[in-house]
């Protein structure tokens, strides 16, 4: 019970860190390429990384870890964070929202094919009513939706479950934190070549905003957001504790409320309400 407890509580500071991921990878992609943005994070996150395995002397994982952990890098450290990136050309931030109201069923199916999870069928009525209601509230309240986007969020979700699967399952083994740090480690050489080459020509050009969206996913959405996330995942379980992302929309929203003075409807508070209690009712089932 506790170890459930720790890995839920855990579980949520990850989501909460996440959720300031969309809206800061559309300011980044307002004037750098989403091929930079991808990259660029990479190789920040993997120097924080490397710093941390080499400050904590952390062994070298073994051979047969090497594919799981390129999965983790094609699913979170590359697929996502770039179709997320050129989704957000075409879509707005809050039209995202619809497609992150998936990714606890994306990531529920890939603990069930990779990680042999059985939760019980009545965990899966509520996370279909939850995803439901995210999808509803999301489409209720947004614009801006493109099909190339779409497809791109789709895309970028059905990797992004299978990455946070596979990472849940080597967190177990080597670590939550551990886990990010050799697999950013691991698509270091590429992105580093990448970042060169999509560099932009004047970095004077690019404003501020830009920036402090790239730092946002660089530091916290690629790093810290990650150590919280599979820690959660591999102790409250892969399909149970990937509910919480059900409630990532809604704090972006607060977010929103908070720090740039946009109004919080009472349809996002009624949504809120139900999507809690699809998340407590699959804790309990999961």
């Amino acid at each position: 019970m506790e170890r459930t407890t720790a890995g839920w509580g855990s579980g949520l500071l990850g989501v909460i860190i996440f959720s300031g991921s969309l809206p800061a990878t559309r300011l980044a992609v307002a004037d750098l390429t989403p091929l930079f943005v991808t990259s660029g994070r990479a190789v920040i996150a993997a120097l924080l990384g490397a710093a941390f395995l080499m400050a904590l002397r952390q062994a070298r994982p073994a051979r047969s870890n090497l594919i799981p952990l390129a999965i983790v890098s094609v699913g979170v450290v590359v697929g996502f964070p770039l179709l997320t990136g050129l989704a957000l050309q075409h879509i707005t931030a809050a039209h995202s929202v619809v497609f992150v109201g998936l990714l606890p069923l994306s990531t529920a199916i890939f603990g069930v094919l990779r990680g042999g999870e059985r939760p019980k069928a009545a965990f899966w009525v509520f996370s279909t009513i939850g995803a439901a209601v995210v999808a509803g509230f999301a489409l209720c309240n947004s614009g801006g939706g493109s099909l190339t986007g779409d497809v791109l969020m789709v895309a970028a979700i059905v990797l992004c479950g299978l990455g946070y699967a596979e990472g849940a399952l080597l967190s177990r083994r080597l670590g939550g934190w551990q886990v990010i740090s050799w697999a950013l480690l691991l698509s270091l050489p590429i992105m580093v070549a990448l970042t060169i080459a999509t560099m932009p020509a004047n970095f004077t050009d690019v404003g501020w905003h830009a920036w402090s969206g790239f730092a946002y996913v660089s530091v916290f959405s690629m790093m810290l957001g990650f150590v919280f996330w599979y820690r959660g995942l591999a102790v409250g379980g892969i399909a149970g504790v990937g509910q919480l992302q059900l409630l990532q929309p809604f704090f972006g929203l607060v977010l929103s409320a908070v720090v740039l003075g946009e109004t919080v409807a009472w349809t996002m508070v009624a949504s809120t309400v139900i999507v809690i209690l699809c998340v407590a009712g699959a804790k309990r089932l999961s």
